[in-house]
Order: C-alpha cells, then sequence, then structure tokens
C-alpha cells in the first residue's frame, strides 16, 4: 500500500466519522419536517422556496410525505362537535369511581 492510498482511505474514513457525527441528512430531514408543519414563512417563501422544501422533505421522509399526499383535505367534510353526555356522573361504573383512592 502506497503512501497516498493510505492517506486517502484514512481521509475518506475521518470524513465518514464527521459526517456521522454532524448527521447533515437528519439535519435536513428535520428542517424540512419543521418547515412544512409550520405555515409560516414557506408557504410565503414563494414557489422555489416551496419546491425546495417539499424535495427536502420528499427525499428524507419519504413514507410520511406519501401519507401526507394521501391524506385527503379536511376542508370539504363537515367536522362534528363530540357528544357529550349531561349524565355522565350517573352512568361511572363502580370500580372506575374506586381505581385512583388507596
Amino acid at each position: 500500500m502506497t503512501a497516498l492510498a493510505a492517506l486517502a482511505v484514512t481521509g475518506a474514513l475521518t470524513a465518514g466519522y464527521l459526517l456521522g457525527r454532524w448527521r447533515p441528512w437528519q439535519r435536513l430531514g428535520d428542517w424540512a419536517a419543521d418547515q412544512v408543519r409550520s405555515a409560516g414563512p414557506w408557504a410565503r417563501g414563494g414557489y422555489a422556496r416551496q419546491a425546495t422544501v417539499a424535495l427536502a422533505h420528499i427525499l428524507t421522509a419519504p413514507r410520511t410525505s406519501r401519507r401526507i399526499l394521501r391524506t385527503h383535505a379536511a376542508g370539504g367534510r363537515e367536522v362534528t362537535a363530540p357528544v357529550r353526555d349531561p349524565h355522565w356522573a350517573a352512568n361511572r361504573t363502580r370500580s372506575t369511581d374506586q381505581e385512583g383512592t388507596a
């Protein structure tokens, strides 16, 4: 093994270690997920910024991106209020009343 080959192997191992510690792929994914979650500046940033964020999110989290794209928007459906039982205290079972007591 020549000195140049040993130097190249050492440099590649060092670069791999540093990239593993720095985790640029995970950092890019976290940034993209944060941008997608908030409807803040990424939505107002224009088409280039939206395309960059969407591409980064698709590359770093393909399963999540696929799930988001398959989910229907809630705009067309009515969201109903939860049904409340006015007699909730009378309908409790005895075992649930005694669970918290010692």
